[in-house]
């Protein structure tokens, strides 16, 4: 039906009414997307772990909420890429309602996942999020605590303060760049 749908759109593309012809393009467009996300929805499925992970990275485009409960769902994947994936899109997509699920990664089993979990975190403006990140900063992972640092810069509210000066005196050089800058971010 949706193959016969997309037949009928494309003959309205040659309408003598350039109207017609805009309205057919727009919903040619539409219904394109929908059949996009079924092939997307589909290779989420595949057993290979490199589909799915493209998969996730084309849900990136699609501006439907149909994409989210999809990317919440590949967070429960085995396969740690999966999760990193899942978590980078949703970072950048800034949905709020995903950040319970996002926030859960910040002690996924495995490190990466980890450190995407809390650099998308850096993405949402949201102040309750600065407890959660500053905890972060003991870890001894220092792709996690630079992550965590970085988010919150992004976030640049000022309660992250007391969090970011203990790291000016870390043993580790990067952390404590990330740390300076940090501070010369935040709000006032």
């Amino acid at each position: 039906m949706l193959q016969e749908r997309k037949r009928m759109l494309k003959e309205a593309l040659g309408d003598p009414d350039e109207e017609v012809r805009l309205a057919a393009s727009e919903a040619l467009e539409n219904l394109e997307s929908v059949l996009g996300l079924e092939q997307i929805r589909a290779a989420l499925g595949d057993q290979d772990r490199g589909n799915r992970i493209r998969a996730i990275f084309a849900l990136e485009r699609f501006r439907s909420p149909e994409i989210f409960p999809l990317l919440l769902a590949a967070l429960k994947d085995p396969q740690a890429d999966v999760r990193g994936a899942s978590i980078q899109v949703l970072g950048r997509k800034k949905n709020p309602k995903t950040i319970g699920s996002l926030v859960k990664h910040l002690r996924d089993p495995h490190p990466a996942v980890r450190v995407h979990a809390a650099e998308a975190l850096g993405h949402f403006s949201d102040p309750r999020l600065v407890p959660y990140l500053g905890a972060l900063l003991a870890a001894e992972d220092d792709a996690l605590v630079k992550g965590a640092v970085r988010s919150l810069a992004a976030l640049g509210f000022v309660e992250a303060h007391p969090f970011l000066v203990p790291l000016l005196h870390d043993p580790r050089p990067g952390v404590r760049r990330e740390a300076v800058r940090a501070l010369g971010r935040l709000g006032v």
